[in-house]
């Protein structure tokens, strides 16, 4: 007898809600902004098809400089200025949708006070080191406990991530999601944070390099021109394919494009010992 094909079906608020969706983004640097614009592209679709579309708020504290033009998507005259601000200025302009900047890091506040802008039933992370990750993985659960049931309940988390030519993208969900008995498929409500299932991993990747580049030419040594843009369709794909068909059987992949290769995160039962 076949074993049944293991899937995660959507929460069910997210199917068709009297609201946007929120969605927080966190970091508009290479993929980050390529994100926003295919969430943007999304929330045309979604709208299009009578959904409540998403609400998204840019978390970012970085300024523009010389060495982000031609990889990311900025312009000489925006120089000097903050990129959550010059990226959804220029997307609530464009899209006329009415998103939010929050020209500050996604984390807590000197009082270790979360801030409302910081709740929402999706979060998209695309941060450059390991240690920020574990950062929004530990403020995702405390705003869990406090909004749970909510209108703004964190449900999942879609985590970005790349070296200079490869990378993946990794859906997770915030706690467990009731899903429907199946005869067909095997539900499975938990999909792990990538904090927890490649935890070792994530450490020994860590460059700990962080030294900041002047130009474009020497930004390509880090990353690759495609890589971002490449890693945001696809992962943006991802959660169309979760609205979209309600249910998905991968939980996301890891993408080389030097040598053209993708490969699927199957989904499947967490057997983490108790």
């Amino acid at each position: 007898m076949n074993k049944l094909k293991a899937v995660h079906f959507i929460h069910e608020y997210l199917i068709s809600p009297t609201n946007p969706i929120k969605v927080c983004l966190i970091g508009a640097g290479g993929t980050g902004n390529r994100v926003l614009t295919e969430l943007a592209t999304m929330n045309e679709a979604l709208t299009a098809l009578g959904h409540g579309g998403v609400q998204v708020t840019l978390f970012d504290d970085d300024i523009i400089k010389i060495a982000n033009f031609g990889r990311q998507r900025f312009s000489r005259s925006e120089t000097g200025l903050y990129k959550a601000a010059a990226l959804i200025n220029r997307c609530n302009r464009f899209f006329g949708t009415n998103w939010k900047a929050v020209t500050q890091k996604f984390t807590m506040n000197a009082y270790s006070v979360l801030t409302q802008e910081m709740a929402a039933n999706i979060y998209i992370s695309c941060v450059d080191t390991v240690k920020a990750r574990f950062d929004i993985a530990k403020i995702i659960k405390c705003i869990k406990t406090v909004a749970e049931h909510q209108r703004d309940e964190p449900l999942y988390w879609l985590d970005f991530g790349n070296s200079r030519d490869s990378g993946q993208a990794i859906l997770a969900t915030v706690g467990e999601i009731e899903q429907p008995k199946s005869t067909k498929y095997l539900p499975v409500g938990e999909l792990a944070f990538i904090t927890e299932e490649y935890h070792d991993l994530l450490w020994q990747s860590e460059k700990g390099d962080n030294t900041s580049t002047c130009s474009l030419a020497e930004a390509l040594q880090n990353q690759d021109l495609y890589i971002n843009g490449s890693l945001a369709e696809m992962g943006c794909s991802l959660l169309w394919n979760l609205f979209r068909d309600g249910m998905i059987e991968n939980k996301g992949f890891f993408h080389n494009l030097k040598n053209f290769r993708t490969l699927p995160i199957k989904i499947r039962p967490l057997s983490y010992p108790a």
